[in-house]
């Protein structure tokens, strides 16, 4: 799971950024006074999947397995996170690193 932290000036623009991530079919998860966290879940490349199933119909079964492994690892672990926020400063005192709106949709368009 990647984790992306975007800034907020303010609500409104707290609400904005959401909005365009929502468009793009990132889902909120949760949501604060001071943040918004949303994610884009991933399914895998369609076509590696397909690949896989026929190598699967026609070599060996292992290739079935490679799918299922390659849909989960998809799907649990390369989803990407985004913590919207107006904070700048995090619990433990130092200033958040924040991403910039292309390096979120890079990685939720990525192919692996």
């Amino acid at each position: 799971m990647d984790l992306f932290i975007l800034s907020a000036d303010n609500s409104d623009d707290l609400l904005s950024i959401s909005e365009e991530l929502s468009e793009k079919k990132f889902k909120a998860i949760e949501a604060g006074d001071t943040f918004i966290l949303m994610r884009k879940r991933r399914y895998g490349n369609v076509l590696i999947q397909v690949v896989c199933l026929l190598l699967a119909l026609q070599v060996s079964v292992v290739f079935l397995f490679i799918n299922v492994a390659y849909f989960t690892y998809s799907y649990l672990w390369a989803s990407p996170h985004v913590l919207i926020t107006t904070e700048k400063v995090g619990d433990d005192g130092r200033k958040l690193e924040f991403n910039s709106m292309d390096e979120v949709l890079n990685k939720a368009n990525a192919i692996l």
